[in-house]
Formats: structure tokens, sequence, C-alpha cells
């Protein structure tokens, strides 16, 4: 079979395509006494980095059916409760939360050769959290808001645009914006954590924080 080709024409070879990772290590002496403490202290990092988009985290979500979907969100809330993002709540992630119950995040850190997994149960956060982080939200992405019904078929971007124009209309002479009945924030509540940190050989150190029944402990897991 014909291998694709990228830009400039070369043949893109997939197979030879690899990275030494040798940046950092990770042993469970320099852990933070938390899994959420451990989280902010690897985001101040990416922060401090300059990496594009440090609070991005992959959401992993499936059906009723079992049928997985992935997608990028922001992680807009961190502490011991879990990990908070706010969505549309007649979205297919929505939806796929309200079946399940439980999701998984990843953090992907690729110029730090890092990554953070955190898998739990979900539960919706409460209307006044919900509003307190919407009344910080620029004004266009409240429009945005109102405007775009997630994950549902569009005639054209014609349309969604048009919706956007009605409900500038509608909320022209309203200085603060309402929150949506339809939106607002979902919590990840950890069952576990894992801190990966890429190692020479792909011997990387994974170390995964497993909440127990009234406590935490520490596993390290192979790579």
């Amino acid at each position: 079979m014909a291998e694709l080709d990228d830009i400039g024409g070369a043949a893109v070879r997939l197979p030879d395509m690899r990275v030494s990772y040798e940046a950092e290590t990770l042993d469970e002496d320099s852990l933070a006494p938390t899994w959420h403490e451990q989280l902010q202290r690897w985001l101040d990092v990416a922060v401090d980095a300059g990496l594009p988009e440090p609070n991005a985290m992959v959401l992993a979500t499936a059906d009723a059916d079992g049928m997985p979907s992935s997608r990028t969100v922001l992680c807009k809330g961190l502490d011991e409760r879990g990990i908070v993002f706010y969505t549309n709540y007649t979205s297919a992630k929505s939806h796929d939360l309200t079946s399940t119950r439980f999701a998984s995040v990843t953090f992907p850190w690729y110029p730090l050769q890092r990554q953070v997994t955190v898998r739990g149960e979900v539960e919706k956060v409460s209307a006044e959290e919900t509003a307190e982080y919407w009344r910080g939200r620029p004004r266009g992405s409240q429009l945005g808001a109102w405007a775009s019904p997630q994950s549902t078929r569009v005639e054209s971007r014609e349309s969604l645009d048009n919706h956007l124009t009605a409900v500038e209309r509608r909320f022209a002479d309203v200085e603060e914006i309402p929150v949506p009945p339809h939106w607002g924030g979902w919590r990840v509540r950890p069952v576990s954590a894992e801190f990966w940190q890429g190692r020479k050989d792909r011997l990387h150190d994974r170390l995964r924080f497993v909440r127990t029944d009234d406590d935490w402990r520490v596993q390290r897991v192979a790579p």
C-alpha cells in the first residue's frame, strides 16, 4: 500500500518516527502529598514553560452502548473535589456523562514529555459555581453558549451565524447575560490520577494515586 505524502512530497515513514524521552524523572519522594497538589504543580510548570493551552485536556466518554468518544476541553477548576469543565448540557458529551456517570481526562503536555490521566465519577457542579464562572466569561463566549445547539446538525455555517445574530439582538440591551438553562459545569471526581513522565527506552515513570475507602495510596505502574 502506498504511503501518504506530506506537504513537501516526501514519504511519511510513521514506523520511523520516534523521540527519546530523557528530560526528567519521576519518583515517589518527589510527589506532592495529594493528587490535586501534584497536578497543580505540573500545571504551573506547563504554564511557566509557555505551553499553548496548558489547561487543555482530552475528555473521553462512552455512550450507553459503550461507543467511545474523545474531544479536547479546557479545565476550569481544580481542587480536592476534582476537575471541572463547562459545556452545553444537551451536548453529546453531556448525554454520555448522564448515561454512564464516568469519564477520563488526560492533560497531554508533549513538550515536557509528561501527561496526567484522571479517571472517575462525574457530577454536575452547583448552579452557584456555574454562575460564578459564567460571570468571568467574555461576552462573546456567553453569546456563543446561547447560540450554539451543540452537537446537533446545522444546515450551514451561515445558519449558525444567523443563530448568533439573533442572540446578539436578543441581549443587545442586557448588560449581564444570564446563564443558559442548558449550560453548566461537570466535575470529574477521581478514583485514580496517574502521573506519567517519559523516560529513555520507553521505560517510562508512571505513578498513580488510587482512591481507597477513606484515603489515597500511590502505586508505581509498569510502562
